[in-house]
């Protein structure tokens, strides 16, 4: 779970809206985990090559959740 905690507040840090903003309402405990994990899908595949350093922790995240 703390593995799971530090990926996701890199997410929150990230500036990306898309990623920051659910990341940031699992760290306050509002979150679905369903819709979270449909939200780090759909970045994976927009952003999961691009090279930065979020690209592991998508899949991670998955497998953790």
């Amino acid at each position: 779970m703390e593995e799971l905690k530090t990926i996701m507040e890199k997410f929150a840090a990230s500036g990306w809206d898309f990623i920051a903003v659910p990341a940031q309402q699992w760290l306050d405990g509002k979150s679905d985990p369903d819709a979270l994990a449909a939200v780090i899908k759909q970045a994976d595949e927009e952003c999961g090559s691009c090279g930065c350093e979020l690209d592991p922790l998508y899949k991670r995240a998955l497998a953790l959740l």
